[in-house]
Parts: structure tokens; sequence; C-alpha cells
């Protein structure tokens, strides 16, 4: 398959299941997240990959009552929590979560050291989690695993931090929930390549 089937091949898919076969899948998300680049070959990066108990944790437990509870707070009707608590089972059903951290104590050493990108460290950060969790999940999708990114942080860092020991330093950007595909994704449409490209010579 080329690079770019493969890229094609990667979409958000809802609906997962729990036939996969773990060591493969997370092996898969590691040497995805090892060979991906980052600036300065920083490798600010950290992965907590969640399944069986843990996975049901995450979903059922620790985003349902902090998401709950902020939604409570906001006013929002019962009917809205009813909707939510229906996608939150479905991240429950798929066979795991990777959550991509960026790690801080890195970036603020980069940032001492190299004084003169000080600024950009913060952004190179974010581009590196970008990297590696887009080439994760394309990974995933190459050996038949769907799987689709959530953000709830920060609204589940501190439980989360709690429940599994993240140290202090890194930084929560992203949920990647993956599994099984139970159904295929819809139709992708795409912005217009005169709105997106320029090309010059």
């Amino acid at each position: 398959m080329s690079f770019l089937k493969t890229l094609e091949n990667r979409r958000t898919i809802y609906a997962l299941g729990k036939n996969v076969e773990a060591e493969k899948a997370i092996a898969t998300i590691k040497e995805a997240v090892r060979f991906s680049p980052t600036a300065f070959n920083s490798q600010t990066g950290r992965v907590l990959i969640l399944t069986g108990e843990a996975q049901d944790k995450l979903w059922g437990e620790i985003v349902a009552t902090e998401l709950k509870a902020a939604m409570e707070a906001q006013g929002a009707p019962e009917s809205a929590w009813d909707s939510t608590k229906t996608k939150l089972e479905g991240f429950k059903a798929a066979f795991g979560t990777a959550l991509f951290f960026e790690d801080q104590a890195v970036v603020k050493g980069l940032q001492e050291q190299f004084a003169l990108y000080a600024e950009n460290f913060p952004v190179w950060s974010e581009q590196g989690s970008g990297i590696i969790t887009v080439n994760a999940w394309t990974a995933l999708s190459e050996i038949g695993l769907g799987a689709n990114l959530q953000h709830y942080n920060p609204l589940i860092d501190e439980a989360v931090a709690k429940e599994w020991n993240i140290p202090e330093n890194w930084k929560l950007r992203g949920q990647l929930v993956f599994g099984s595909i139970e159904a295929p994704a819809g139709d992708k449409t795409f912005v217009e390549d005169d709105e997106r490209f320029i090309i010059a010579d």
C-alpha cells in the first residue's frame, strides 16, 4: 500500500469494538511515536495507553463525571447529557485509548538551553504532538483498526493524573480512541484546491 493510500484510509471512525490484537496495536502506537520527527530531536511526546478496565474507567467514570459536572454548572438541560452519555458509551466500547501528553520539563529545558528560540519551543511542542498523534492514528489504520480523536483536556487532566500517577510536567493534549471497525466512516468532503494551495515557480 502506498503512503498516500494509507493517509486516505485513515478516517474518523466512531463505531469501534474490542476485536483487537493488543500487543500488535500497542507496539504499533509505540513505533509510530518513536519514529516521529520532533524539533531538535526533543522527543517531548509522552503516551498513556489504556485498555480493559482502565479504558472503562476513563470513559465510564472519569470523563463522564467531570463532563456531567461541567454541563450542570453551565445549566445544560438533562436532555443534553443524555446524548453526551451515549457518545461516551461509544468511546468506552472501543478497545483502548492513547492519551498524548507533552513533557513541559523538556520544553522548558530547551528554552533555557537555546534562548534565541525560546518562544518557539512551545509551538514546536504542539506541532510534535500533532505529528505523533496523526502518525499513530495512520499506523493503526494501516493494520486495520479505526480511531477517533477527542479533546476532553483540560477538563479531565487532574483526574487522569491522579488515577494513573502522571508526572506533573506532562501536559495532556488529546485522546485517541481506537478499536476494531464496526461500521465504516461516511463520505468525506474537501475544500477546493484553489482555496488551499498557491503554486509559484
